[in-house]
């Protein structure tokens, strides 16, 4: 009796470090992915904000939201909500190519691109274009960012 309990649990244990790992491993998501797909919308109205002043990041962004902007300040949601009531000198807002990688159920990382046409200071227009990183958990059922790093691609 003694010898079988220990051979089940090598057995158990084997198949949770296999989950486990498993889950750290991740997986891109597949192509209609239901959950991947909404992700990317609330991506997309967040990157239509610059444009259009809509608050996405009310609800998309997490309480504890951290972010690191392309002249590597950080900022807050409540910052983030803030810009986006005061600034509108944008347009031509898009949503550029967009991954998601699954770490389990609650946890993804969306690695994207966005552009817009952004008045200068000198009242030119300038494309600018973020290459991002955005993590996303799931917490009581709903998907928000946590940690957001942008990076402005070159000659931007």
């Amino acid at each position: 009796m003694r010898r079988r309990l220990g051979i089940w649990t090598i057995v158990a244990a084997t198949l949770i470090i296999g989950i486990a790992a498993s889950a750290q491993r991740g997986k891109w998501a597949a192509p209609g992915d239901d959950t991947a797909q909404s992700l990317i919308n609330m991506e997309r109205r967040w990157a239509e904000a610059e444009c259009d002043g809509n608050l996405a990041a009310q609800t998309i962004l997490a309480d504890d939201f951290q972010g690191t902007s392309p002249d590597g300040k950080r900022y807050t949601k409540l910052e983030d909500i803030r810009d986006t009531k005061t600034k509108h000198d944008a347009h031509d807002c898009r949503l550029g190519d967009t991954k998601v990688h699954f770490f389990g159920d609650n946890l993804a990382v969306i690695y994207g691109t966005e552009s817009r046409i952004q008045k200068e200071n000198d009242g030119t227009d300038r494309k600018r274009t973020l290459v991002w990183t955005d993590t996303w958990l799931k917490r009581n059922g709903h998907w928000q960012v946590i940690a957001a790093q942008d990076t402005r691609t070159e000659g931007q």
